[in-house]
């Protein structure tokens, strides 16, 4: 299989549990800018949208979308646990959590990070993210993963999206569980391992 993914991007997320779940995944580096992968070839022929990530499997077929990608990565795993099973009343709460972080969190960086959008729009973008955060905040104090115990996917992605919190001066630290939540799953070996091989280790 082969990953494309831009440094730091929500194809973090894909990244990590890739290597959680041990299976041999090929990165290709895509340059946003540009739309052209490390060897110069069009990445929108492999996703038309043009954003990362993508997971070209082996025979041909390419799935978009981080929370469906690493559903397909656990459930290639499934004795790591990284999701519930299908079915299961556990795995529709998996996927609450993977959609509250794809549209509540996720897209509300989109703005964030667009110099077109003007300051005061922004200030409303990071007020509510900030709510958005609070709740997920909450839910850390009692639990030290989404889920409960068992660290899963949807702590791959929340990981992923509140790292990007001071590249848009969003405050976290009135949350400590939160910052406490962010170093228990920085310490993880497989996102250690992904945070090296993207270059983002300090």
């Amino acid at each position: 299989m082969k990953l494309y993914y831009s440094p730091g991007a929500c194809s973090l997320s894909p990244h990590i549990v890739a290597i959680e779940t041990g299976m041999p995944v090929e990165l290709v580096r895509v340059d946003l800018e540009t739309g052209r992968t490390e060897s110069g070839e069009d990445y929108r022929k492999i996703n038309p949208d043009g954003y990362v990530p993508a997971l070209a499997l082996a025979d041909g077929d390419v799935l978009t979308e981080g929370p469906a990608i690493v559903q397909y990565l656990a459930d290639q795993a499934e004795d790591k646990e990284l999701a519930p099973v299908y079915g299961s009343r556990a795995r529709y709460r998996l996927m609450q959590w993977l959609n509250f972080i794809s549209t509540e969190l996720h897209k509300t960086y989109s703005s964030l990070f667009d110099s077109r959008v003007p300051p005061d729009c922004k200030a409303l973008f990071t007020e509510r993210l900030a709510q958005r955060f609070a709740h997920v905040a909450a839910v850390l104090e009692t639990q030290p993963y989404l889920m409960g115990e068992q660290f899963t996917i949807a702590d791959a992605y929340l990981f992923t999206v509140s790292s990007w919190a001071p590249h848009v001066g969003l405050d976290l630290s009135p949350w400590p569980a939160l910052a406490a939540y962010q170093g228990r799953v920085a310490a993880r070996p497989a996102v250690q391992q992904a945070l090296a091989e993207e270059g983002l280790l300090k």
